[in-house]
């Protein structure tokens, strides 16, 4: 299956269920529910193509040029550590964040929030900015831990194995 696939079974098997899923989804919103006409771009549709449209042609390109940057050398390492997946992991989270939250962080028309939940918006941005410091400064932690687990800093005159 994965000369013909070019993938396991469980990835097909997963694949299918996320497409039923969908189409179960679909088909009890209805067709209808996919398209707002009074305001098109609250459309499920719209948001959906582009998300992907967004994905493929920015952020991609985007992500991996940052990912690129960050590829480990001597620069990036200490003690044999790597920084590249602190420096990724809190950037992830704060992207995500920043993409799930962005209507209540950037304080934009927040009559549907406030008639939904009763509460505003006005804390979002603090909120936020606390959540990303705080993965920034766990990831700091962990980066140092992990450092001071890895032993102690190489002699200068010895070779790999240790003999001069």
């Amino acid at each position: 299956m994965r000369r013909l696939y070019g993938a396991g079974a469980a990835h097909a098997a997963v694949l299918v269920a996320s497409f039923v899923l969908a189409g179960a989804a679909v088909l009890t919103l209805g067709a209808d529910a996919l398209w707002n006409p009074d305001r098109w771009w609250q459309s499920i549709a719209v948001w959906f193509v582009g998300s992907a449209v967004l994905h493929d042609l920015v952020l991609y390109p985007l992500y991996s040029l940052a990912d690129r940057t960050t590829r480990p050398t001597r620069h990036w390492t200490v003690r044999q550590v790597s920084m590249r997946p602190h420096i990724r992991v809190p950037a992830l989270g704060a992207a995500l964040t920043l993409l799930v939250f962005f209507p209540g962080i950037l304080n934009t028309d927040d009559t549907a929030i406030v008639a939904a939940t009763g509460m505003n918006r006005d804390p979002y941005l603090e909120r936020w900015l606390w959540v990303v410091a705080a993965m920034v400064a766990t990831s700091i932690g962990v980066f140092l831990v992990r450092v001071l687990l890895s032993g102690g800093i190489p002699r200068a005159g010895r070779t790999e194995s240790g003999q001069r």
